[in-house]
């Protein structure tokens, strides 16, 4: 159910805040220290040691790491993640156990949920952007909440300090663009290709326009995802944008038995690649 479907007048989207919260903290700092940023993504409940991915991750060379809450109809993602979110949710995973385990995990970096909109709603925005900041959250990324719809939760975020990291897609036009970025707390999200997540042997021309576009609007960090595959292609997309998100590629990993160490070597082949770029 969408935030249209539950009031016939949605609260009113203000613009984020201008108090900078953990994760654009981190990547900030990161990123004026020369570095191109580093946000792998990880399937929470995908194997019984997910906690220790997280964490060899991390030391890796994550700048911080988003942590997907496993969903039954993950519309935004292709068949990799979704088999990743159908093991995990198999084994009994639920929002509650993951936010436990979060809030023990010490991971060293910034962490965000990436989930979708049904899971806030059935637990109310308040509580569940409470519940994030109480497990050591510091965002959460909802791609199926459109901007006009995201008013209420937006400011149960802002309550919580729960940086609300937006969508930005190639298909935005030109005046959609502030709007999003202006809501955007964390860093802005932009979409590599129109389509749902998954590998892709080269990266697309998309990728590289659309963060061009979204550069010279903000300040704030712009990273790619969706569709960014290798370390080459991330070093290739961090010449325009300030870094890359890293899912598909990872989790294929993870679902193939990869463990602690195939993820760590994966993210530590990425870090490499940035930064030599």
């Amino acid at each position: 159910m969408t935030a249209t479907e539950r009031s016939a007048a949605p609260t009113p989207v203000a613009d984020a805040p201008a108090t900078i919260g953990a994760i654009e903290a981190k990547l900030r700092e990161r990123r004026e220290a020369g570095a191109k940023l580093l946000v792998p993504y990880v399937t929470a409940g995908i194997s019984p040691d997910w906690t220790d991915i997280v964490r060899a991750v991390a030391d890796a060379g994550a700048d911080a790491i988003e942590i997907g809450l496993p969903f039954s109809d993950p519309v935004m993602d292709g068949p990799v993640i979704q088999e990743a979110s159908d093991r995990a949710l198999a084994a009994g995973t639920d929002p509650p156990a993951v936010l436990d385990a979060l809030a023990e995990i010490d991971a060293g970096v910034p962490l965000a949920i990436m989930t979708y909109y049904n899971l806030v709603f059935r637990a109310g925005d308040a509580r569940f952007a409470a519940s994030l900041a109480q497990a050591g959250v510091s965002g959460a990324i909802l791609p199926d909440l459109p901007l006009e719809e995201s008013g209420d939760w937006a400011a149960a975020a802002d309550e919580a300090d729960i940086e609300t990291i937006m969508l930005v897609a190639p298909t935005a036009p030109d005046d959609r663009l502030p709007q999003v970025i202006n809501r955007c707390r964390g860093f802005v999200y932009s979409v590599g290709l129109v389509g749902i997540t998954g590998e892709r042997s080269e990266l697309a021309r998309s990728a590289l326009e659309l963060a061009a576009r979204v550069k010279p609007l903000t300040d704030k960090p712009v990273l790619v995802g969706v569709g960014v595959s290798t370390p080459e292609q991330a070093a290739e997309v961090s010449t325009v944008a300030d870094g890359v998100v890293v899912g598909s590629a990872l989790v294929r990993v993870l679902l193939e038995g990869g463990g602690t160490s195939g993820a760590a070597d994966l993210v530590g082949r990425f870090r490499h690649a940035l930064d030599a770029g």
